[in-house]
């Protein structure tokens, strides 16, 4: 086992026991499953071939380990409801894991509240007081902690919501607008839209759902935040709609829960299974069927925070296998990830994961039981887990096994990332092994460590195109990238449309619109250098890097 500098101070900072090495680190993890695949699980993960969420590493054969990176947690409308939330969070921050909420239950600022004189404060005074929480809290005392926060298009304050981060704050918190399709009839339309009171569902207001998307693309320009869920496409999605709706997702928005619903997810690195400049199916088969087991056993030894999130998983037994270093595959086989040949090739990788991640749960299904609530479900047959499929942004993961991100294009050829206070420069690994063969000597990596980028190289226009960051893609192109694997998951994908810092609100608002019209479950995009405390830096130059990452 290779590891790059940044991979063995990640792993020595954050997930090895004292005196534990990357090896029997896996091994402490194949054993804590306890299955007879024990011994194919540890060379799994050790060939980097699959690996499991962080707090599946860190946490895995342990005393009280719980292994679960998701949750979602109901906030109602009272004090007693938002603090026992706020109570759960905690322990769960402390277990590693990362929490999801709706808000939208809280009555809105500046209406009456209960038997008393008082008036109401509104969500987002609430979210101020979670995020504070979080910040005294280090998840499994090891990273900051993470939250989503989910507000519906139709709540009153839903203004004060959007905006809840341009003035800065709210580290802690990604936040995500929750739209229906009465909204988009009324945006399409240029009607007005109806904002209702949760407390009663009265209209309390009125306004011109122009407004509120203009008001959501300049905040989402200025800064980030908020991105957009469709809740009523999730909902279409739901896996088991006779427990509930899907109003809330874990911290990066690519995992819909019902209430105290927990999921543990792992990642198949598919640049690892590339052979001779192809797809290795025969290989990817085996190591989805293996994950699929893998992720399924988790959820037998995990040590849930609370009784009530021990009940929902066990009721439905979701797991999440997803992907990274798609854009490192995709660079091997020569592929750009913008173009037709990329999404084809994508989109059939992501059909074949599906396809036998689900023939799999069947099977275990057979052998083991379908999940409890499985009568309450779609599937008119036998099932292990409701969901088998997702796919996360792998934000420690990808650094671990050195390949790109989740499903993304290479963010930039080099960087700069400061990981447990050590500042690390380098060329990403695919393009190293690329392009030094090629040119040889140090001159035109020199160059590409300094930019971050090939486009202004005296190089072949096809080497160009195979080498483009996700700045230098097309927003549109991202769009189809995530809406042609949203086909094949089960739950959402996570997935960012980088955009240049010339952007503007015009582009912010066509990629939303797109992402509605093509079938995403939700998305996120950021425009470089709107945020002070950017994660990684193009070139050499000087970033902070310290965020969650699942």
């Amino acid at each position: 086992m290779v590891l790059s500098e940044e991979a063995r101070i990640l792993l020595s900072g954050r997930y090895l026991l004292p005196g534990e090495s990357p090896e029997e680190m896996f091994s402490r993890v194949a054993a804590a499953i306890g299955t007879a695949d024990e011994g194919r699980f540890r060379t799994m993960m050790s060939d980097m071939l699959f690996l499991p969420n962080s707090p599946t590493l860190m946490n895995a054969g342990l005393p009280g380990g719980q292994l679960s990176a998701c949750f979602v947690l109901p906030v109602g409308d009272s004090i007693e409801s938002i603090f026992m939330a706020l109570k759960y969070m905690a322990l769960i921050h402390k277990s590693g894991g990362g929490t999801g909420f709706s808000f939208t239950h809280i009555r809105p600022r500046g209406d009456c509240v209960g038997q008393t004189a008082g008036v109401a404060s509104g969500p987002v005074s609430f979210i101020h007081v979670f995020d504070e929480a979080t910040s005294a809290l280090k998840q499994g005392g090891k990273r900051r902690g993470a939250n989503m926060g989910v507000l519906a298009s139709s709540h009153p304050d839903i203004r004060s919501f959007i905006t809840a981060k341009q003035g800065g704050g709210l580290a802690n918190f990604n936040l995500s607008v929750g739209f229906d399709r009465h909204f988009f009839e009324a945006l399409s339309r240029g009607k007005s839209y109806d904002l209702l009171n949760p407390r009663n569902g009265e209209v309390w207001d009125t306004r011109p759902a122009k407004d509120i998307w203009d008001a959501l693309c300049q905040a989402a320009w200025q800064c980030g935040d908020p991105g957009v869920l469709f809740l009523d496409r999730i909902n279409e999605g739901n896996a088991v709609p006779g427990l509930g709706l899907l109003e809330a997702t874990n911290p990066c928005g690519e995992q819909p829960l019902l209430p105290y619903e927990s999921c543990n997810l792992g990642s198949v690195n598919l640049a690892a299974l590339v052979s001779k400049n192809e797809m290795n199916f025969s290989g990817l088969s085996e190591v989805v069927r293996l994950g699929i087991r893998f992720l399924d056993g988790v959820i037998d030894i995990n040590a849930y925070p609370i009784p009530e999130i021990r009940h929902a998983t066990l009721q439905t037994r979701k797991v999440g296998l997803g992907v990274m270093g798609l854009a490192d595959a995709l660079i091997r086989m020569e592929i750009p990830y913008q173009s037709a040949e990329g999404l084809a090739c994508t989109e059939s990788i992501m059909r074949f994961i599906q396809e036998e991640a689900h023939a799999v749960s069947e099977e275990l299904g057979r052998e083991k039981g379908s999940f409890p609530a499985i009568d309450k479900s779609i599937y008119p047959g036998e099932m292990r887990n409701a969901t088998v499929t997702t796919v996360a942004p792998t934000g420690s993961l990808h650094l671990i096994s050195g390949v790109s991100s989740g499903i993304e294009p290479l963010f930039s050829l080099a960087g700069t990332r400061a990981i447990n206070g050590h500042v690390i420069h380098s060329v990403h690994p695919a393009v190293e092994r690329y392009l030094a063969p090629k040119y040889g000597g140090l001159s035109l990596l020199a160059r590409v460590r300094r930019t971050g980028s090939v486009q202004d190289l005296p190089i072949p226009d096809h080497e160009k195109d195979l080498l483009r960051t996700a700045p230098e893609i097309d927003p549109e192109f991202h769009v189809r990238v995530q809406s042609s694997v949203q086909k094949y998951v089960d739950n959402a994908v996570s997935k960012t449309v980088n955009l240049p810092e010339s952007a503007g609100t015009i582009e912010i608002s066509r990629v939303f619109l797109m992402a509605r019209e093509r079938g995403c479950k939700g998305i996120t995009v950021y425009r470089y250098n709107s945020k002070a405390d950017q994660v990684l830096s193009r070139g050499c130059e000087p970033c902070r890097v310290d965020s969650y990452e699942g």
